[in-house]
């Protein structure tokens, strides 16, 4: 059995360490700054506020302040803080970062450098120590995951992707997986990484359709605004699809979990799906946010860093002017307090031809 080291207390890291627990594993979680009450929780009763359940008894929980304690003896280390945080993450581990040590993130989002978009692990290594940097490839795992769910042994599928050796990542893979926690393996770190971040923002636009038919006095069920939804759903796979291939990744992944699988869990499931569908309801983002309680809301984020980096990539003549008409719409409306009104004729090309 290993000793796993999950930095970042939030709801997905500590989900993670239920399926290493169950498999044996030694299990360390350290908090980051912002983990205090949490770590102070799970040290007094075992208990996870926001999961809202006991984390297993062999689980141990450490501050921010303990990390070298924590990471002594690791033979690996998850990373589970926000988007936000992976820069104090990368400063934090420099010190204890070797070839031996796997490193892995459950981070989404991406990055965005002078020269384009960059997907998180590759962020995250670039405060490793020089001569580590060519050597220690961060890995993550992406795909169809709610945290509450895991936490509670619901059959979960999601993808391990990383550049190390496809004999490495099997390796961690199965170490990872049981009965309930099945991790399949990809080296399309950028197409995992990519769907893993604009997920949050696609199921955002989805969710609109639901919270318009509520506005409108609709109820759920079998007759709402579903047509609008999957209508919504496509042009997200399109756009998705368009921007993994543009930033060198392969386009069949969008097609398979860490894509659809994921856009799918996080409408019905998700924060952003909540999210969205207050948008939908006409609440306005702010009162949206206050309604989250205090939810991390990855999509606003995420939305933030895509436009100005798909202004740089059209000013250099990479992409068409109207390649993104859904995702310049969701930003619009979440970023510049827009009301939603979908445009759909710009859609599939907007030429209102499939062929």
């Amino acid at each position: 059995m290993a000793v796993f080291t999950i930095v970042g207390a939030g709801m997905m890291g500590s989900a993670l360490s239920v399926p290493l627990a169950d498999n044996g594993h030694e299990v360390r979680i350290v908090g980051t700054p912002l983990d205090l009450a949490i770590i102070e929780s799970l040290r007094e009763r075992g208990f996870h506020p926001t999961l809202r359940l006991e984390l297993p008894a062999s689980v141990r929980a450490y501050f921010d302040g303990e990390l070298e304690a924590a990471l002594s003896g690791a033979d690996a280390i998850a990373l589970g803080v926000s988007s936000a945080g992976v820069r104090w993450a990368g400063e934090a581990l420099a010190p204890y970062v070797s070839r031996e040590r796997p490193v892995f993130g459950i981070t989404k989002g991406l990055a965005a450098q002078d020269d384009g978009l960059v997907v998180l692990p590759d962020a995250l290594r670039a405060h490793f120590p020089e001569g580590l940097r060519d050597a220690v490839h961060p890995g993550a795992i992406a795909g169809p995951c709610i945290a509450g769910e895991l936490a509670r042994r619901v059959p979960t599928c999601v993808v391990l992707t990383g550049r190390s050796p496809r004999a490495e990542l099997e390796r961690l893979a199965a170490q990872l997986r049981n009965g309930y926690y099945h991790v399949f393996t990809s080296t399309d770190v950028v197409g995992v990484e990519v769907c893993a971040a604009l997920k949050n923002a696609y199921a955002m636009g989805v969710a609109f359709g639901a919270g318009l038919h509520e506005k409108a006095g609709g109820a759920p069920g079998s007759i709402a605004m579903h047509n609008y939804e999957s209508a919504v759903f496509a042009q997200a796979t399109i756009e998705m699809t368009a921007l993994v291939t543009l930033l060198g990744g392969r386009a069949e992944t969008v097609a398979g979990l860490a894509g659809v699988g994921d856009l799918d869990v996080t409408n019905n499931g998700g924060r952003t799906g909540r999210f969205g569908r207050l948008i939908g309801l006409g609440l306005g983002r702010d009162e949206a946010i206050r309604r989250m309680d205090g939810a991390t809301l990855e999509c606003l984020e995420i939305l933030a860093v895509l436009r100005r980096a798909l202004a740089a990539y059209r000013e250099g003549g990479q992409l068409a002017s109207d390649a993104f008409p859904l995702l310049e719409h969701m930003a619009e409306v979440a970023l510049d307090g827009a009301n939603v009104a979908m445009p759909f004729a710009r859609f599939f090309g907007g030429a209102g031809s499939l062929d």
